[in-house]
């Protein structure tokens, strides 16, 4: 079987999580192999995501291991074998890959969870921000460019618009609320948006006030995303040249931990609804 050229980061989570499986259980990939009765080779492959790796391998390597969490190895035996080529497909090639990993992450979700500092989330932005972030980010993009990035943007949006969403929480600061990054006339239409989305039984959407004491940030923006396990989950935070998936156990209850802080700091459900009225009227 061909190696695969480039794996997805769904791919890449699989493969980390059958190498942290190995070592928890304190096997050399050597005597990995000998147990599956494979070549070391084959298992780097595994493990590098270079190939994937059958329901009866992958449970053979989790009894190998010891791994009593039938929940967790489900939720890795449904990774390794069901593909969904879902919308996101129609941008390969045409935008970088990340933007295929974030929506299929999206797509698996079992809830997402956003800290926004400096711009609206972006299942809640309208065309027309979308677009005036992505020109002012990088004015050299053709506008073929831009159209692409802001077609893939409104498709996310499935998640929390679709006939199946997953619950949504979402902090935004006060910050990304009043910097209009279009025009007037479109900084309201988003708050309008925010709003009529705040409505629905699946969103929360809380405020983090200027007016807050003791407030030092989230450090950036941070998108949680739910796994079908709590191992599983991922955190996607912004990198100087790109995007970074963390899912770590220590990041995973570091990054947890910090979203409950800012939670607890931010207004109430109701509260953030009028602070975002007064906003709006004030335009």
């Amino acid at each position: 079987m061909a190696l695969r050229r480039e794996p997805t980061a769904r791919q890449a989570r699989l493969a980390t999580e059958l190498r942290r499986l190995r070592e928890a259980a304190g096997l050399a990939a050597r005597e990995a192999a000998a147990l599956l009765g494979v070549s070391p080779v084959q298992i780097s492959h595994i493990e590098s995501a270079l190939a994937g790796v059958s329901e009866e391998r992958l449970r053979r390597l989790a009894a190998n291991y010891a791994c009593a969490d039938s929940e967790l190895v489900d939720a890795l035996v449904t990774m390794a074998t069901v593909r969904v080529r879902g919308w996101w497909e129609e941008y390969r090639g045409v935008l970088p890959a990340a933007y295929q990993d974030l929506a299929e992450l999206d797509h698996h979700a079992t809830f997402r969870r956003d800290v926004a500092v400096i711009h609206v989330p972006g299942l809640f932005q309208t065309e027309d921000y979308a677009r005036a972030l992505f020109t002012y980010m990088n004015p050299e993009f053709p506008e073929a460019e831009v159209e692409h990035r802001v077609q893939h943007r409104m498709q996310r949006r499935v998640i929390v618009e679709g006939p199946d969403p997953i619950a949504y929480e979402t902090l935004i600061h006060e910050a990304a609320l009043r910097i209009k990054v279009a025009g007037r006339a479109q900084t309201r239409a988003q708050l309008a948006r925010i709003l009529e989305l705040s409505e629905a039984e699946h969103v929360t959407v809380r405020v983090i006030p200027f007016a807050l004491d003791d407030f030092a940030g989230a450090g950036s923006a941070m998108v949680h995303v739910g796994g079908p396990v709590p191992r599983l989950d991922t955190v996607v935070r912004d990198a100087p040249h790109g995007t970074a998936f963390l899912d770590s156990e220590a990041q995973l209850v570091h990054f947890r931990r910090l979203f409950r802080r800012v939670r607890d700091q931010s207004l109430s459900a109701e509260g953030s609804r009028d602070l975002i009225h007064g906003l709006a009227k004030e335009l």
